[in-house]
């Protein structure tokens, strides 16, 4: 039975679209790649680009600006005083306050709305679909990227903000959360661009100066070379911290040893 534009028995209704245009209808232009991606209730930003990057970067740094004055401060700790941090280890704590903030927040909100983000209009879904224009793995809500920034947002953050008070304080601990945070991100750093380049870069505009350079290589390659440094710069303070204790550990084992033999 065939389907005519008539009345009968063999008619489409004319109150109803015809398959094929109810099919057409769903797809709504967006700049996401590839190109023939068909994201269902996508809902465009109302925001300009400018707006969105200008809050994002001017808050950021604003965070920074606000944990370098606190990280050059002395203070007070349980009645001992705590010296002020060196310039590069407040550089340090500026970077963790940044993660804390990046992980917790931004990585925290898409965590939880990832299937919400290519329809919903808050700022942080309209900040991630500015950012998928770069790698459209987010609005597809990609089950690695899912699983990648859940850990990061849930654990990352949180440490990281930990490690911003262990070195505000001077806690024995802050060396240790520095490797393992920076291990941790270096490892899903390193995977979130071996899985690309193994799709052949496809969910982005390859050589883009904005949507690739920026947004999917600048921005990531931070949490690569930072990550690098700050796990080398924790192995050798632990190192050090170790050899020191193995020294004035010596005397005493030997102490020990000859009283034993006597």
């Amino acid at each position: 039975m065939s389907v005519g534009t008539g009345r009968g028995p063999g008619s489409w209704p004319e109150s109803f679209p015809s398959p094929s245009l109810a099919m057409n209808s769903r797809h709504v232009a967006h700049p996401y790649w590839p190109r023939n991606l068909q994201l269902s209730g996508y809902v465009p930003n109302d925001r300009p680009v400018w707006q969105i990057l200008t809050v994002f970067f001017s808050g950021s740094g604003a965070l920074l600006a606000v944990t370098w004055l606190l990280s050059g401060q002395r203070r007070r700790e349980r009645g001992t005083l705590v010296p002020a941090l060196d310039p590069w280890r407040r550089l340090a704590v500026c970077w963790f306050a940044m993660c804390a903030f990046v992980h917790t927040v931004i990585e925290g909100w898409f965590s939880v709305y990832n299937q919400d983000i290519v329809r919903d209009q808050a700022f942080l879904s309209q900040l991630w679909k500015e950012y998928s224009k770069g790698d459209s793995r987010y609005v597809l809500a990609d089950n690695f990227i899912v699983c990648m920034e859940t850990v990061t947002a849930w654990v990352w953050g949180p440490l990281s903000l930990w490690a911003v008070g262990a070195f505000l304080r001077q806690r024995p601990e802050r060396f240790l959360l520095q490797l393992v945070i920076s291990l941790g991100q270096l490892y899903g750093d390193v995977l979130y661009f071996l899985t690309e380049y193994r799709d052949g870069f496809q969910h982005g505009e390859l050589g883009h100066p904005l949507y690739f350079w920026l947004y999917f290589v600048f921005l990531n390659a931070l949490w690569i070379i930072v990550p690098s440094a700050l796990l080398l710069d924790a192995w050798r303070q632990l190192v050090l911290v170790q050899s020191l204790a193995d020294a004035a550990a010596g005397p005493q084992a030997q102490r020990r040893q000859h009283e034993h033999l006597q």
